[in-house]
């Protein structure tokens, strides 16, 4: 999108009466980048409700989005996790090699659209929002393609401008507080921060910090009546950092976002870490294990029963693909606190573990235990293909890759979680189980 000195979005409950306008100044872009992103942001919405909003500075149609469900709404809902998304076509990540045409965005022939967006597509009323932790896009791929060898600013720019052009579907550009057309598309970084021929507009996370830092959470504020845990809260809105580490609150669920990456002792994509690209910090010492403490302490369970994590790199997966660091620095947090539920991705299926803890099933299994139920779904597809699944552990429930997939999670009522894989291509069910905690304690601390 061109610069734009006011954005505005015209917006109402009906699409026939748009009578609600929001405007800024906000159009902001980076290095290498050939568009800008320009944000308006729309609040004192009344919570699960569809609005219809124009973007009335550009020439676009009428769309809609789902308000946010207030914290403690009890009603069922589902959300999506979806890992390691890139843009999908016939020509993989290229753009026109005619020099003329060489700032053409590629074209995907419909048919040749991603399964997994599309299935996103045709089953959106399933759901109500999308987390994405981490790798998306895929533009540092470039590489892959020898044709974008001495092209690679505009071939990297044109891959996210495809893939996001891909998401319209299930994803706007009129960003109601955390909201998207639809669903949400939450997100966290993955380990694509940069390859050593990339110019600086496509090093240490600098996309993905100019399009989302300031459409990102950081951590709702206390509906608890117990006033650690509002101190708590205020603590943890504090060290937030979006995009990279931050909370929210949607029904019967607190979401926390990780940062598997940087800012924590040898972190992978950090200051000598094992992935060599010498990312971050963004943040000071210790400050996002502070937040996740502070956060995890300052949920109420009977606001907001199901707490649930996501990051991008797993610690229980089958294969090789382990993240030690990662192990090390968040683990023993999320024992502590009760986490329900971990999402993670990078590994390039689809996986479901018994609840477990420090390399040790939770003998409780599905009933009520003390240990997070762990998933990867970095499965829904990209240029680098599938992972084979390799060797599972004993404690493995599920794992699959001969499809694109993902994982639906739906909170039944406060005491049932329902997590589901779905094979992209024909919607069938490849793996279901429900999980039920009693959540009898106000605050849990193990």
């Amino acid at each position: 999108m061109r610069r734009l000195s006011n954005p505005c979005v015209q917006y109402g409950t009906s699409s026939d009466n748009l009578e609600l306008s929001a405007c800024s100044d906000i159009s902001i872009t980076y290095p290498t980048s050939r568009t800008w992103g320009n944000t308006v942001t729309l609040t004192d919405l009344t919570p699960g409700t569809t609005y219809y909003y124009k973007i009335t500075s550009t020439n676009s149609t009428v769309e809609h989005f789902l308000s946010p469900r207030s914290a403690g709404d009890t009603g069922a809902f589902s959300f999506n996790a979806v890992i390691d998304l890139g843009v999908y076509g016939a020509d993989g990540y290229t753009i026109k090699q005619n020099k003329a045409k060489r700032d053409t965005i590629p074209q995907i022939d419909p048919s040749l659209n991603h399964t997994t967006i599309g299935r996103l597509a045709n089953t959106i009323d399933d759901y109500e929002f999308v987390v994405h932790p981490g790798d998306l896009a895929y533009a540092d791929d470039w590489l892959l393609k020898p044709k974008n060898l001495f092209d690679g600013t505009h071939a990297y720019a044109a891959i996210l401008e495809q893939f996001y052009g891909q998401l319209a579907p299930i994803s706007s550009l009129c960003i109601p507080k955390n909201h998207l057309h639809g669903p949400v598309v939450v997100l966290i970084p993955g380990n694509f921060s940069g390859q050593i021929l990339c110019e600086i507009g496509q090093k240490n996370f600098t996309d993905y910090m100019n399009r989302f830092a300031d459409l990102m959470p950081t951590a709702f504020a206390s509906r608890s009546t117990d006033d650690t845990a509002r101190a708590n809260a205020n603590r943890a809105q504090m060290l937030a950092n979006p995009p990279f580490w931050y909370s929210f609150e949607y029904g019967m669920l607190h979401y926390v976002m990780l940062n598997t990456e940087t800012d924590f002792a040898q972190a992978p994509d950090g200051k000598g870490g094992s992935a060599n690209l010498n990312s971050g910090p963004f943040g000071a010492t210790n400050q996002q294990l502070a937040f996740l403490e502070a956060d995890l302490a300052s949920v109420d369970r009977t606001v907001t029963p199901w707490v649930v994590i996501g990051g991008h790199r797993p610690w229980y997966t089958t294969g090789d693909t382990v993240c030690g660091p990662c192990q090390a620095a968040f683990e023993p947090l999320l024992y502590k606190y009760g986490v329900d539920l971990a999402i993670f991705g990078h590994v390039h299926n689809s996986q479901r573990f018994q609840p477990v803890y420090n390399g040790t099933p939770d003998a409780a299994g599905l009933q009520d235990p003390k240990a997070p139920v762990y998933i990867v779904a970095g499965g829904a597809g990209n240029i680098e293909g599938m992972v084979d699944i390799g060797k599972r552990q004993s404690y493995n429930e599920f794992a699959y890759d001969d499809d694109f997939s993902y994982a639906r999670v739906s909170l039944l009522d406060k005491n049932q979680l329902r997590v589901q894989f779905i094979r992209s291509t024909t919607g069938e069910i490849l793996d279901e189980s429900v999980l039920y905690k009693s959540h009898s304690t106000q605050f849990v601390v193990q």
